[in-house]
């Protein structure tokens, strides 16, 4: 088989022409040998053309109305902040990809929480609140569903030198909060309560792998047949040692 670099400077034209030799040069490879990998290579690239292809007018938002853009908040146009990464998030769901990721570091706040907190929190506040309202005016969020966390939560008690300014607080893994929009999930419910210091669950408690079961619900997915295959178990997201539950009181 034939391997099709990307060179810089290379148009578009240019690429699909270099593409179609290889493809032809692989097509010929695969009429006198018959290995379907061959034809596997063909179709990766053709995806791989396709997808660079793509990649120029995906970025490029100047088509975007400004009512829109606004809707993302005051850095939506510049590229790398969050509200450019929603917007370019929905004009991704938009042309058909399946599964979008989106970072926003740092809220690791052990020190200077109170200035860390609110710069954080207005970065990331408006715009996924406009990602969520953007897909319901389009009529996407009925099958998309948005998911926003972390790995865990943090202590409400303060750590460090506890003046007015200068404070943080540490890792906690016994409650947080993830928020789900979307995908027939039920409007403006708030499910499971701590306890008046907020450290522990004490009303509907969900773990880990009952969000991961729930997600997977709601993609269409039994959870108890998704495996893979791994040191000779049959693995799965939700686990196979313990119990895994659909939350069906976040369904609508």
């Amino acid at each position: 088989m034939l391997y099709l670099s990307n060179p810089d400077g290379v148009d578009r034209n240019m690429r699909r022409l270099m593409l179609d030799r290889v493809q032809a040069m692989n097509q010929r490879i695969h009429d006198e040998l018959g290995d379907p990998e061959t034809q596997t290579r063909i179709a990766q690239f053709e995806m791989a053309f396709r997808m660079q292809a793509s990649v120029p007018e995906l970025v490029d938002i100047a088509d975007e109305p400004e009512h829109i853009v606004s809707l993302y908040g005051k850095e939506a146009r510049t590229p790398g902040t969050f509200g450019y990464n929603c917007l370019l998030a929905r004009r991704m769901m938009e042309r058909g990809v399946r599964f979008v990721q989106i970072f926003h570091r740092d809220w690791d706040h052990h020190t200077s929480l109170p200035g860390k907190i609110r710069l954080q929190a207005g970065e990331a506040d408006q715009p996924a609140w406009a990602l969520v309202q953007d897909l319901k005016r389009r009529g996407m969020l009925d099958d998309t569903l948005v998911i926003c966390g972390g790995e865990f939560g943090r202590t409400i008690y303060s750590q460090g030198t506890l003046e007015r300014n200068e404070y943080g607080r540490d890792h906690h893994p016994k409650c947080f909060t993830v928020w789900l929009a979307g995908a027939g999930l039920r409007n403006g419910v708030s499910y499971g309560q701590t306890d008046e210091f907020s450290y522990n669950i004490v009303e509907n408690p969900v773990h880990i792998r009952d969000l991961h079961a729930t997600i997977l619900h709601q993609l269409g997915i039994d959870h108890t047949r998704f495996t893979v295959k791994h040191r000779g178990l049959d693995e799965r997201l939700t686990g196979v040692q313990e119990t895994a539950k659909v939350v069906h009181d976040l369904l609508a």
